[in-house]
């Protein structure tokens, strides 16, 4: 589904592994038998196909396909069984602190909710700016010399939090409190292969302000 932050990152692991594909778009309104086949369990997008096997849940794609395609550059997860339990850590913060944090703050309904949210939200970024600063060693990636998990991890999310910042006009990842990872959404942003499976942030804007409008008709009517 082009608008989901999950399917964003397995096609950019398959995007900066090279690969080709054959991308199906979901409509989520009106499951296809093939999602409900291939993951009757979560029944949710992303699920890889390969060799007629499904591979369900964005991380654990990610990492299907760094292994699968282990011969082919550049490897997404470090060798060593230290670091890639680090960057395992650090990829579960993005998702269970960062992202539910700053979910839990969009949909908050009172001034003092979104001050506290938002309160949140920002500590998580700057959380996440030393984890940068602890994983790149000062290289220009969490992944080094070169893009690795964590950076198509949080890469997945940079169209959405751009998306969000053009819509509140608040900048989530600012260099007073970011240097370091403003610099690098900047950086990541810039790579021809991240532009070849970005989604249009105005397209997003467009979407993101059709679901809130449809979520507070529906909220109206009950």
């Amino acid at each position: 589904m082009w608008a989901s932050p999950f399917v964003l990152r397995a096609r950019l692991a398959l995007s900066f592994k090279g690969l080709s594909y054959k991308y199906v778009e979901e409509d989520l309104s009106n499951k296809s038998d093939l999602l409900l086949s291939s993951n009757p369990t979560n029944k949710k997008v992303p699920v890889l196909i390969h060799n007629g096997k499904p591979i369900c849940e964005s991380q654990n794609i990610v990492q299907y396909i760094d292994e699968a395609f282990s011969s082919t550059s550049p490897a997404l997860l470090p060798a060593d069984p230290y670091e890639r339990s680090l960057v395992r850590f650090w990829a579960g913060f993005i998702d269970d602190k960062l992202l539910t944090t700053w979910l839990e703050t969009s949909k908050a309904k009172t001034e003092e909710e979104k001050v506290e949210g938002l309160k949140k939200t920002f500590a998580a970024f700057e959380t996440l700016e030393a984890a940068f600063k602890e994983c790149s060693m000062a290289k220009p990636f969490f992944g080094g010399d070169s893009v690795g998990y964590l950076d198509i991890t949080f890469g997945g999310l940079l169209a959405f939090v751009r998306a969000a910042e053009a819509r509140y006009g608040i900048r989530f990842v600012d260099a007073s409190r970011c240097p370091l990872l403003a610099t690098w959404v900047e950086r990541f942003g810039e790579l021809d292969t991240t532009k070849a499976v970005m989604p249009d942030i105005s397209r997003l804007v467009d979407y993101a302000n059709m679901r809130e409008a449809k979520a507070a008709a529906a909220d109206a009517s009950n």
